[in-house]
């Protein structure tokens, strides 16, 4: 039997405002955009991870008004988990990203405990962090 991550779902307020963070500044590549019973969400995924993809929808996608209403809330509070994404080329992944105009929270430096790393906040207001191995 073999068992691997097949989507992982990152809240967002509007998947088409955060898509040129995710696409522009990541180098995602979309591959599926739905509209479906009033909702929208859009997927994307590496070349390098092609089995993977990561689905940006908004709180209220999928979820009742009440949940979708204290998801909403710890969005805009900032207070959702963490992304991070790894690269072999720190340098060149902030840079890419700070051409979208993604707010730095944290420029590219060397972490006690081994690896290098930068955070950015999405549009949404998730921190992002992408890391390099030492």
């Amino acid at each position: 039997m073999t068992i691997a991550l097949q989507y992982c779902h990152i809240t967002v307020n509007d998947p088409n405002e955060s898509l040129p963070f995710y696409r522009d500044g990541l180098g995602l590549e979309v591959r599926n955009d739905v509209a479906s019973g009033g909702f929208h969400w859009v997927t994307l995924g590496s070349p390098d991870q092609p089995g993977l993809e990561i689905v940006l929808s908004a709180p209220h996608a999928g979820r009742s008004q009440a949940d979708g209403d204290i998801l909403q809330e710890l969005l805009t509070k900032g207070v959702l988990p963490n992304i991070v994404f790894r690269t072999d080329d720190l340098d060149a992944a902030f840079e890419q990203l700070l051409a979208t105009g993604a707010e730095v929270l944290q420029e590219p430096m060397d972490q006690p405990w081994g690896p290098r790393d930068c955070a950015f906040r999405d549009p949404s207001g998730n921190t992002v962090r992408i890391t390099q191995a030492a």
